[in-house]
């Protein structure tokens, strides 16, 4: 009897080794088809940049050209200014992380490590406005910017990109720092450093994991962002940024369709390459920002 038990319950492991086996195959395959489903109008748009403009129309959901028209993409810099509109949304993406991240960090690390009254109901007030739309708000900052003389300018873009995304930031910011220890900050003040000191020393290198996530969140956001830009330019359309210089490929009869897409890759190229030097330090920072 004891035999035939042992057998039955290594029966029973096998199969049940076999059943994890199948489920994690039927899932990897699942994942994988959702991926590629995904990915494909980036596929698409890639071939299709690389198209001439009867094979565009011929060759349907088809994204492989016949033939590389590589041609597309000069055409498509010049004819839209992309050199003055890249050259613009560098500047209001670099502005705005810059900004992003001296406010947001400096705002995290005093929520995380400092108590004051009526703390509990600033964050909930501020947690508020993460579910204010955009067009709930712009009217009002659209009237701001006009009484500061910052309208029609870059400065006026980046200053409204970064608010947009300082609380989001704030908070991970803190979850980061809450996770990171105490003896840290009480060894520096034996060794005589100031609340200021520590932070810009000690806990803020401590914290480029974080730093590169925020910032490529924010560098995200900014970079693909059409409509603060579209608003805040509309009196000067020489420093429109790429998102809203694509419209240059959209007449009121047609449409320049092999260009839109050569012009979609040009300004998604950036941002991806971006991502992909950055993925680990984005991963990391995650992790630390949700142990708490």
């Amino acid at each position: 009897m004891t035999a035939i038990a042992v057998q039955q319950s290594a029966g029973r492991r096998n199969r049940y080794r076999s059943r994890r086996r199948v489920v994690s195959l039927a899932t990897h395959f699942a994942l994988l088809i959702g991926g590629l489903a995904w990915l494909y109008p980036l596929f698409w748009a890639l071939g299709s940049s690389l198209k001439s403009d009867d094979q565009f129309f011929s060759s349907g959901l088809n994204p492989l050209p016949s033939h590389f028209m590589w041609s597309n993409y000069l055409q498509a810099w010049q004819e839209a200014s992309f050199g003055r509109y890249f050259l613009n949304t560098l500047l209001i993406t670099l502005g705005t992380v810059l900004v992003t991240l001296v406010v947001t960090s400096m705002a995290g690390y005093v929520l995380a490590r400092t108590q004051f009254p009526g703390k509990k109901l600033c964050l909930g007030l501020v947690s508020a406005t993460l579910f204010l739309p955009h067009g709930y708000t712009i009217i009002p900052i659209f009237d701001l910017m006009q009484r500061v003389h910052l309208l029609d300018s870059l400065w006026s873009v980046i200053i409204v990109q970064a608010s947009s995304g300082v609380v989001f930031g704030t908070f991970l910011f803190m979850g980061y720092f809450m996770a990171i220890d105490r003896e840290l900050e009480d060894a520096a003040q034996v060794d005589g450093a100031g609340f200021n000191q520590t932070f810009w020393r000690i806990m803020l290198p401590l914290s480029g994991p974080m730093v590169a996530t925020v910032g490529l969140f924010t560098a995200i956001t900014a970079w693909n962002s059409f409509f603060l830009p579209l608003v805040f330019t509309l009196g000067r359309p020489e420093l429109r940024t790429l998102a809203v210089g694509m419209y240059a490929f959209i007449g009121e009869n047609s449409t320049d369709w092999t260009l839109l897409c050569a012009g979609t890759v040009i300004t998604l190229a950036p941002i991806i390459v971006l991502f992909l030097f950055l993925q680990r330090f984005f991963v990391n920072g995650l992790a630390g920002a949700v142990k708490q």
